[in-house]
């Protein structure tokens, strides 16, 4: 599942049987790319959506029971510092050890709502060179920080070797 699932969703209340709210963004945990929550308003209150709050994930939205699965911010002490950082995945550059690879346009998740992949858009250098869109998987992901994201070099050069198997093993056309 894509991010924008997860962008300016309504938040539907079994209990009242409407909308309560509406989750602007995600919180996300860099040290480990968990989706802890979301940053919700309702009226003129910001409030905070845990996701053990979440009863279900649909196309409608974020379903929780009740308005009291909504905290302040303030009451949230155990997250306070995760979600102070205000840390965003998407426009964050991402570069290896070669150099700048381009930012982060879009991800997606699991149903354990981790960061799986991230899909990097290039510069437009390299997208005129037919290399396009990146997709980084969670395992090369090396480090996070607040301005970039560092990941394993891709490019794998294969050896001569290598290549004469593959060209006896796919025909050419």
């Amino acid at each position: 599942m894509l991010s924008s699932s997860l962008v300016n969703r309504p938040v539907l209340s079994l209990q009242a049987g409407g909308v309560i709210a509406t989750a602007q963004e995600p919180i996300i945990n860099p040290g480990n790319l968990k989706i802890i929550g979301w940053r919700c308003k309702s009226g003129n209150h910001k409030l905070i959506l845990l996701t053990q709050e979440l009863r279900d994930i649909s196309e409608q939205g974020l379903i929780v029971n009740d308005l009291s699965a909504l905290s302040s911010p303030e009451e949230l002490v155990r997250h306070h510092e995760i979600i102070n950082l205000n840390f965003q995945l998407t426009s964050k550059p991402v570069k290896s050890g070669r150099g700048r690879l381009g930012k982060v346009s879009d991800y997606s998740y699991n149903e354990g709502l981790f960061v799986q992949k991230l899909y990097v858009d290039q510069p437009l250098v390299k997208v005129l060179s037919g290399t396009g869109t990146l997709i980084i998987d969670r395992t090369q992901i090396q480090e996070i920080t607040d301005s970039y994201i560092l990941v394993n070099d891709t490019d794998v050069k294969a050896s001569s070797e290598e290549m004469a198997t593959a060209a006896a093993i796919i025909p050419s056309t």
